[in-house]
This record gives C-alpha cells, sequence and structure tokens, in this order.
C-alpha cells in the first residue's frame, strides 16, 4: 500500500552569524529561507467528517508552522546564545532568537523538526523538513 503525503511550504527573512567559524559566515548576514514541512499518515475515512479524504487541513498546518516557527524567526536576528555577540548585543532594540546551537541550516532544520513534530497530531508523522538558505543550498531532515 501507498504512502500519502502532504507538503507546505514557507517563506521567511532572518539574519544569523556562526560566530568561531573561520569562513564569511562568521559576520552577521541573512537570508530568504524557504521551508517545506512535509507530513504523512492516513486520510480521515470518516465520510460525515468535515476533513474527510485529508489528512490534515492545508490551513491548520500553516498555523501551526507560522506560528511556532515563522512569526519568532521572521526578520529575527538567530545567535547561539552563549556567543559574545549575544552578550554585546542583549540590549539592541532588535528582534532576537537566542538558540542552545550553532544556527546552522543543518541545526535550524532539526529545531524545526522538533518543534513541528511535537505539535503534531499523534495520527500524523513528520515526514521531512526541507530548509533552503539560498536558492541552490538547503539542509534536509528525515525524522525517525
Amino acid at each position: 500500500m501507498g504512502r500519502l503525503q502532504i507538503t507546505k511550504e514557507f517563506r521567511f527573512e532572518m539574519s544569523h552569524a556562526l560566530e568561531g567559524y573561520q569562513g564569511l559566515c562568521k559576520n552577521i548576514h541573512g537570508h530568504s529561507y524557504i521551508l517545506s514541512v512535509t507530513i504523512q499518515g492516513k486520510a480521515c475515512e470518516d465520510v460525515s467528517a468535515s476533513h474527510f479524504g485529508m489528512l490534515m487541513d492545508f490551513s491548520e498546518l500553516k498555523q501551526m508552522v507560522n506560528r511556532s516557527v515563522v512569526e519568532p524567526w521572521d526578520h529575527a536576528l538567530m545567535l547561539r546564545k552563549d556567543s559574545k555577540m549575544a552578550a554585546a548585543l542583549a540590549g539592541v532594540d532588535t528582534k532576537k532568537v537566542w538558540v542552545d546551537f550553532q544556527p546552522t541550516c543543518e541545526n535550524m532544520v532539526q529545531e524545526i523538526a522538533r518543534i513541528i513534530g511535537s505539535q503534531l497530531p499523534s495520527h500524523l508523522k513528520l515526514y521531512r523538513v526541507k530548509l533552503h538558505e539560498t536558492a541552490n543550498s538547503y539542509a534536509e531532515y528525515f525524522p525517525d
């Protein structure tokens, strides 16, 4: 039997810096991120239900991801909370996201998967999270 999946795409702008990295990304810089969230499961088989034939209403997925990832991260500066930059910018009036990890695309995609996976109904499974940092560079995460 086949596998049924749905994917929703999101876009947001965010800056970050990789403190301690030996390259250009050690500097504060930004990206136009494209995030794809794919869930899988079994479609509702209750013919009397308003969501008959759906895994999840796209608008529900949209609200969940917007509320928990896009809105907090959009137009923010993401830094590792124990970095010198984070300490120096603590009093600056700008939108900031302090994290426990180095804000690489690879770490960010895993954090997004953790956030979204914890909010999905039990009958659905997070299949894949894909985060484009540029038009041709991205990280993908497939939860176990």
